[in-house]
């Protein structure tokens, strides 16, 4: 039986890129909705109907549980979703699962938003007007992330892949936060697990097509005084 295509709310950041490597790995037909963060889409009241949280990605699954269409935010629930969906990269056991699920909450709850502080405190937050360069917030985010990749470093040094010796969707959840390790002012050269790991994941093809979906989309906002506004200000 076909799969009608899941409609996919996204812009190419690194939690976009959770959803859209997913499927590609999965092999399921999707329809990008792009949601300009920059231009403050996510705050549009036929976004929020699907993303209470304004922020993206979230999918609508036209064939959800009872085959009634199903709308879904948060990154690792869509990816969860997904792997219950398709019966891929969950894990085969409730132990393998249980394994995929901590580092896929480990990102979560700490590599994203940790990472994202360090990019917008190294990167935008110097760059706004007025400027708000903060050595102790650029310091603590920066030692936070390094902290972080040395955790996963040691895990890789013991697995192949993140939640052990298979692909999952802990995996896909880390690898486009971690591959930006250079913004995040990081180095591999004391992590070469991690190194490994990055260079594994980056050549699979769905990663590679997924990474690649409106990667021209993809800009620099320390120049944007209106997207900073969208991404930055105070809203309720």
């Amino acid at each position: 039986m076909s799969q009608d295509p899941i409609d996919l709310y996204f812009w190419p950041t690194p939690n976009g890129w959770k959803a859209t490597i997913a499927l590609e790995e999965m092999g399921l037909p999707y329809n990008v909705h792009l949601v300009n963060i920059g231009a403050g889409d996510q705050f549009k009241p036929e976004f929020l109907a699907i993303a209470p949280n304004n922020r993206m990605p979230a999918i609508v699954d036209p064939e959800g549980p009872d085959d009634a269409p199903i709308s879904i935010f948060e990154s690792g629930a869509i990816l969860q979703y997904l792997a219950r969906k398709t019966g891929q990269f969950g894990g085969p056991t409730e132990r393998v699962r249980i394994a995929v699920d901590q580092w896929l909450m480990w990102q979560m709850g700490g590599l994203g938003p940790m990472a994202g502080q360090a990019h917008h405190f190294l990167k935008y937050a110097p760059a706004m007007d007025p400027p708000n360069d903060l050595p102790y917030a650029k310091d603590r985010y920066r030692s936070e992330v390094a902290r972080l990749y040395g955790v996963l470093d040691r895990q890789l040094a013991q697995n192949e892949y993140v939640a052990g010796n298979f692909y999952s969707i802990a995996d896909m959840s880390i690898w486009g936060w971690a591959s930006l390790w250079e913004g995040q002012q990081q180095t591999l050269d004391d992590k070469p697990h991690l190194a490994r790991w990055l260079d594994l994941v980056g050549g699979r093809p769905g990663v590679i097509a997924g990474r690649a979906v409106h990667a021209e989309k993809r800009g620099d906002f320390r120049k944007d005084k209106s997207a900073q506004d969208q991404l930055f200000s105070k809203r309720d």
